[in-house]
């Protein structure tokens, strides 16, 4: 439930989508190279809903750009993401290439969370919800880098990790 200016309430649908650059340690497989952050490892693409839980979840290696993840995980997980109207992205996203391509995989729109010219510090309007989500990640132990030798074991460990976050607010 969001509300809306005039004080009523409106039930909108959206999910907030980010990616997140992780160093590999030495035993992993798979291995790419991120320049933007000068990271060699791997991405970790998720799809969160207003509580910070994830919907939709994409491994990657670290050289894919965020919006080829971002589309791979939308592909994968359509099911999941089918009652989604609106989806959240900062300015890596930015493109009508990439809003075109969601709006046929998930029939949904793209609305691009742009960033204060001003160059001070500002909180972003529901960006801080992926930023969370990713930082109840780091405080997993075994998620703080990619200890990881296959991709398949670095998605199920995020899963656990979101898990075991569910069950502990019961």
């Amino acid at each position: 439930m969001i509300r809306t200016k005039d004080g009523r309430q409106e039930m909108t649908s959206f999910c907030i989508v980010d990616a997140q650059s992780v160093k590999n340690t030495d035993t992993a497989e798979n291995k790419g190279y991120d320049a933007g952050k000068k990271v060699s490892g791997i991405k970790r693409h998720i799809a969160v809903d207003t509580q910070g839980l994830p919907h939709a979840i994409c491994i990657t290696t670290a050289n894919v750009t965020d919006r080829a993840g971002a589309e791979q995980m939308f592909e994968a997980a359509k099911d999941n993401l089918s009652a989604v109207q609106n989806v959240l992205v900062d300015g890596g996203y930015r493109g009508e290439k990439f809003a075109e391509t969601v709006k046929g995989i998930l029939n949904a729109t793209v609305e691009v969370v742009k960033r204060n010219e001003l160059h001070s510090f500002v909180v972003l309007p529901k960006r801080w919800i992926v930023e969370r989500s990713f930082s109840w990640l780091e405080k997993c132990r075994r998620l703080w880098k990619n200890c990881e030798r296959l991709m398949n074991t670095s998605l199920h460990m995020v899963i656990l990790a979101f898990v075991t976050l569910i069950l502990r607010r019961f």
